[in-house]
């Protein structure tokens, strides 16, 4: 069922499509008056404007209406898809999960290899020595 709405859902993309480009915009009205109008006698004496306007208008709420019927129908995220569509592996029982590695310990001053913590260096007893006083100016 969601197959063959998907199909009309790309029909309608399509002619959504094909409809918006046949229409002419609101300055081509200007060709009229230019001897260009002879084009629009094959629907009619009022032109193409009403009706691909009527069946723009049908196709684009038909393509919405299925544009949310379709969103409604998909229960499936990336994940659930890609476990679906892949073969579990045949098991003949539940395993014990290997107890996780030790994290390696680094040395004091060695830079860490991995994702082990890192401790910020720890204040000194010491306080800080001041800061030198500014050089006088240069004489003249």
């Amino acid at each position: 069922m969601t197959l063959f709405v998907t199909l009309i859902y790309f029909v309608v993309c399509l002619l959504l499509i094909v409809l918006v480009l046949m229409q002419h915009g609101k300055g081509a009205d200007i060709g009229v008056s230019l001897g260009g109008g002879a084009s629009n006698t094959v629907f009619g004496a009022r032109g193409a404007g009403t009706f691909l306007t009527r069946v723009t208008t049908g196709s684009a709420i038909l393509f919405m209406i299925l544009a949310f019927g379709l969103a409604r129908c998909s229960t499936t995220t990336n994940e659930n898809f890609l476990e679906s569509t892949t073969p579990a592996p045949a098991t003949e029982g539940p395993k014990e999960a290997a107890p996780p590695a030790p994290p390696a310990s680094t040395t004091p001053g060695e830079a860490p290899s991995g994702f082990e913590a890192v401790e910020p260096p720890k204040p000194s007893a010491e306080p800080p020595a001041p800061p030198a006083p500014p050089e006088p100016p240069p004489a003249k």
